[in-house]
């Protein structure tokens, strides 16, 4: 039984939902926590003990009546950097400090960075974008992490970590302007709580663009090729820092298109995880 942020009709307020087979239960009016960042303030196991009471309620929406959003509201979204070896490459091969990424893949402390907030991330079926001062765009497919107030992770999602090659591998410290724009990160469909997922270290994660009715790229990858535990990296991020309202973390990226490939508007873009499901989002360019 995944968790969602949903609305009804295109106008209607967002929700936040308990998928049950072909219908979503509006956790709040069936007496659970009011929000997704109110059910992040609970313990992990108190939090299990009151989506166990929604599960009960009788007061149902057929699934198919509404729209999924991303699942997210006031939760920061984080991610973290070169935690494949596919992604260390990458970024060895666009930059002109490459040192400074194997130095990072190899050391004790990860690379994490802000992404944004919920006015910067799509949901399933919405618009990502490229910047318009960029030449060369990327999706970074990613299983993101759901995680409480206390540190404890409740649940997976999809994250699309869209971003400017061209911009970062001028200089590394060009990065936020590379990760931090409008509609540059996309999170969906659902969450998928850990009790639903057999092995999160075992997760294949697969990448299809489909440009002009054809498919411009393809990969996959494993969370089982993570050079770094889960759990190491959300201790890092609340390491002196606090998330009140929980917080979501994309765990890095294992597909990397080739250096002649560059996102285009019009492309879509399609990420599957097992057990979560498939987000998919068109592109769009920024200031065209």
């Amino acid at each position: 039984m995944p968790l969602c942020i949903y609305q009804i009709g295109p106008n209607g307020k967002a929700l936040f939902g308990l998928i049950d087979g072909d219908d979503v239960i509006d956790v709040a009016a069936a007496g659970g926590p009011a929000s997704l960042g109110t059910a992040l303030q609970l313990s992990k196991s108190d939090f299990d003990v009151a989506l166990a009471a929604v599960k009960e309620s009788d007061l149902r929406t057929p699934l198919a009546d509404v729209t999924l959003n991303a699942p997210i509201d006031w939760q920061e979204v984080w991610c973290a950097g070169v935690t494949y070896m596919r992604s260390r490459d990458a970024r060895m091969e666009e930059s002109q400090s490459k040192s400074v990424y194997d130095k990072v893949y190899e050391a004790d402390r990860p690379e994490l960075f802000f992404k944004g907030m919920r006015f910067r991330v799509a949901g399933p079926g919405q618009e990502i974008a490229v910047r318009g001062d960029s030449t060369w765009d990327v999706p970074e497919p990613e299983c993101a992490l759901v995680i409480n107030s206390a540190g404890e992770i409740v649940g997976y999602t999809i994250g699309n970590d869209v971003s400017s090659r061209s911009i970062e591998g001028e200089n590394p410290l060009y990065l936020p302007q590379a990760k931090v724009y409008d509609k540059a990160a996309a999170l969906g469909p659902v969450i998928a709580l850990t009790s639903e997922i057999d092995d999160p270290n075992d997760l294949p994660i697969d990448l299809v663009i489909q440009r002009d009715g054809a498919v411009g790229f393809q990969g996959t990858t494993n969370t089982n090729q993570l050079h770094r535990t889960f759990a190491d990296l959300v201790e890092y991020l609340y390491r002196d820092n606090t998330h009140f309202h929980g917080a979501i973390l994309m765990t890095g990226t294992g597909i990397v298109p080739p250096s002649d490939f560059t996102l285009e508007a019009g492309d879509e873009v399609s990420i599957t995880i097992d057990g979560i499901g498939t987000l998919t989002n068109r592109v769009v360019r920024l200031g065209s």
